[in-house]
């Protein structure tokens, strides 16, 4: 399949969102990434579901969700009633994970689960074949504009080997430092979707940056 490019709107201009969600739709990027942060699980303020559901209404791609929140299961039907596509639950923040996925999945929406630099891959093995997605955090999260942690190859060799074992059709989407120099040894080394900010909305021209690193895949 071709690789899959997901801006994230934490590091675009605010003060001109329609500009810049008008910018992605006529862009060769495949979804909109955005991230919900609640001050708890991580220390930083994002977000909201009616944030997400505005950027839903002028978007023409899928919205793709990273939640950076405690107790993320409460908010399942909010998520879906503003037009999320994909939800990914991070696994320090999910005592009953298994229960969360699935409803996740029974809501109509895809599911993926994120791990932090820090949390083996290995415990995702008895979840993996029932994921759409992991997502690896490539820095720790709570803030854009942080550098790539290295460490990240190893763990995606270590999915791939997981996903392989466990028959799972899960794809890898890794987040956090992700720019031109490092974009095509991921999708080499097997990410399936970088979700890139500071890269493209930093950049003078934005959309020749996310047809570059399309031109990688």
């Amino acid at each position: 399949m071709n690789k899959i490019i997901a801006p994230s709107l934490l590091s675009a201009n605010l003060a001109f969102l329609y500009s810049e969600i008008e910018m992605l739709n006529g862009s060769e990027a495949d979804w909109v990434h955005l991230d919900i942060m609640d001050s708890s699980f991580v220390s930083n303020i994002s977000f909201g579901f009616m944030f997400t559901k505005y950027v839903k209404k002028y978007a023409y791609k899928p919205i793709d969700i990273h939640l950076m929140i405690l107790e993320p299961e409460r908010y399942i039907e909010q998520l879906r009633d503003c037009g999320a596509d994909h939800v990914h639950v991070h696994y320090e923040a999910c005592i009953h994970l298994n229960r969360t996925v699935f409803s996740i999945k029974e809501h109509g929406m895809k599911v993926g689960v994120a791990i932090n630099p820090h949390t083996p891959v290995f415990l995702l093995q008895e979840i993996i074949k029932y994921l759409d997605f992991v997502l690896l955090m490539s820095v720790n999260p709570g803030f854009g504009g942080q550098k790539f942690i290295n460490q990240t190859y190893k763990k995606l060799e270590e999915t791939k080997d997981l996903i392989l074992k466990k028959d799972s059709s899960a794809l890898i989407e890794v987040d956090g430092g992700i720019n031109l120099e490092n974009a095509y040894s991921l999708f080499k080394n097997g990410a399936d979707i970088l979700v890139a900010g500071n890269a493209i909305f930093s950049n003078s021209n934005p959309k020749k940056i996310i047809h570059k690193m399309k031109e990688l895949t």
